[in-house]
């Protein structure tokens, strides 16, 4: 067993709120969170139907129409979404896909410390759907390194490569290469993934083949030299020397730090977009000054996405114990994902990195996970021609706010460290989760980079109680893997093997709050 220390809430704090662990109000509205609820986990070296490793934490999506609740156990259909495929020694031509899961859920309320629940969230692999472009040929994890424009598209990220894109003999190819990090399942079966590497948002039908782009305003996309640079520094396996100069943009998104939320209104008709931490701009890449994030809302109600606003979120920071220096100690905890709620107000994941199950025995303890609120009623729309030009900015390179522009509201909520909720379940080895403390099968995960909402009732929740899902990001981070349809084998030379974790958080959200409602017109036709 693990007891360790709690991030926010001390032991006596914890035990004095024994009805909910954490309660907050945000603008007025009143949030819960009431306890850790369940885990699972997916193992490290589970396969696709296509023979290649799974990975599914870079975001996820609940099927609604799937819920249903009978004697105590929950069932339902979830989408899970990987990144570009393991790439710790460099970016490898993996095809992007997203993955269906069945999964049943039992909560057990009487799990403690002294008595923890195994496993209550389990998985049973169903399908693979792999992406395509507009052009039916593969798309790729591969570094950008050109651009394309195809027929009724934007001009996008493109990359070529020599051999099978693993460093092995081949014919070749190219595509459109695709970081993942966001999903929402469209109505009509289609499937929204938001990208790191363009900034994108791309629309798959349900074959998985891409049927729209939506380019971001000209601020995010990144430039170097005075013109657009894709790149995002990361070479491919098969040439550690190939990266642009200079390897930071000089405007536009970071380096890996794209569209890293991406969510959707109740009813379906707006999709918001939050990048992961500030423009280069405006305070990126220095994690001490990258705290403004753009929020982007887009219309899709006629089937051709208009951008209609644009916020500015201020992420919260967290200081790092392994840096003496105090100034350089203190780092923006970047957003991994948002979850609309209702109201013009969204859950909010924000997280340290280098902390957990996978690093170096010292930093297994995080000092930063939480899935906070945040609120933009009062928040400044700042969509203008001169703050959305190729170097437009709403910051100071320094990453100081221009004058008169209002940021989203910002409310401290769930806190995924403390223990006291953590021990109270187990993996299948039988050790207690937990935060800090030995590099076992219990210790979370460093990466926690998805967010999920299913009413506790089993129909509409309508009481307020929801399950609040998260998934962790594995990297692929295994001794036995597989990639290029099983044709490419793998080790990841860290010599870990990172199951793909999960939590499930009880929380009940504000009165009215209706994240599923199909009727949802809370501020819809607001854009300014």
């Amino acid at each position: 067993m693990f007891i360790g220390t709690l991030s926010l809430l001390g032991a006596s704090a914890a035990i004095a709120l024994a009805a909910s662990v954490n309660k907050i109000t945000c603008n007025g509205q009143d949030f819960k969170y009431k306890e850790l609820a369940g885990y699972g986990a997916v193992p490290s070296d589970s396969r696709d139907k296509f023979g290649d490793t799974l990975s599914i934490g870079s975001s996820l999506a609940l099927d609604r129409s799937s819920w249903s609740k009978k004697h105590g156990t929950y069932e339902g259909i979830v989408w899970g979404l990987p990144d570009r495929g393991w790439n710790t020694q460099g970016t490898v031509n993996a095809q992007a896909r997203v993955h269906k899961y069945k999964f049943t859920f039992t909560p057990d309320p009487n799990a403690t410390v002294a008595k923890p629940s195994p496993p209550n969230l389990l998985f049973e692999y169903v399908d693979t759907i792999l992406f395509t472009g507009p052009d039916g040929k593969p798309t790729t994890g591969i570094d950008p390194t050109t651009t394309k424009k195809y027929p009724g598209f934007p001009e996008m990220p493109f990359a070529t490569w020599p051999g099978d894109g693993f460093g092995f003999p081949g014919t070749g190819g190219e595509g459109v290469p695709i970081d993942c990090e966001g999903l929402v399942l469209g109505k009509d079966g289609s499937f929204w993934i938001s990208d790191e590497y363009g900034p994108f948002i791309y629309q798959f039908n349900k074959g998985g083949r891409m049927v729209k782009a939506i380019r971001p305003p000209e601020a995010a996309v990144p430039r170097r030299n005075g013109s657009v640079s894709f790149s995002a520094a990361s070479p491919p396996i098969f040439n550690d020397k190939l990266s642009p100069i200079p390897p930071d943009p000089q405007s536009g998104r970071s380096n890996n730090q794209g569209l890293e939320g991406l969510t959707s209104t109740g009813d379906g008709k707006f999709l918001y977009a939050l990048m992961q931490s500030g423009l280069n701009q405006e305070g990126g890449p220095s994690k001490q000054t990258n705290q403004l994030s753009r929020l982007i809302k887009y219309d899709i109600r006629d089937g051709n996405p208009k951008y209609v606003a644009e916020y500015v979120v201020r992420l919260p920071t967290w200081t790092d114990p392994t840096v003496s220096d105090p100034v350089k100690a203190i780092k923006t905890a970047a957003q991994s994902e948002i979850h609309y709620v209702g109201k013009n107000q969204f859950l909010i994941l924000t997280r340290d990195s280098g902390f957990g199950h996978g690093q170096k025995a010292a930093n297994s303890q995080s000092n930063f996970r939480h899935v906070d609120i945040i609120d933009i009623s009062s928040a400044t729309n700042v969509k203008s021609p001169s703050n959305d030009a190729p170097t437009g900015a709403i910051a100071s390179s320094s990453g100081v706010l221009k004058p008169g522009i209002v940021t989203a509201k910002y409310c401290t909520f769930l806190d995924f460290n403390i223990n006291t909720q953590l021990n109270r379940f187990k993996s299948s080895e039988g050790i207690a989760i937990h935060n800090g403390g030995a590099q076992d099968s219990g210790l979370l995960n460093e990466k926690w980079e998805s967010l999920g909402l299913l009413p506790v009732d089993g129909k509409d929740g309508d009481d307020g109680r929801f399950y609040l899902f998260s998934f962790s990001d594995n990297d692929f981070i295994t001794q036995n893997g597989f990639a290029n349809f099983g044709e490419f084998t793998f080790k990841d030379s860290s010599g870990f093997n990172l199951d793909s974790q999960a939590l499930v958080f009880k929380v009940r959200l504000p009165k009215g709050d209706k994240p599923w409602d199909d009727d949802d017109r809370e501020g819809d036709d607001r854009y300014d």
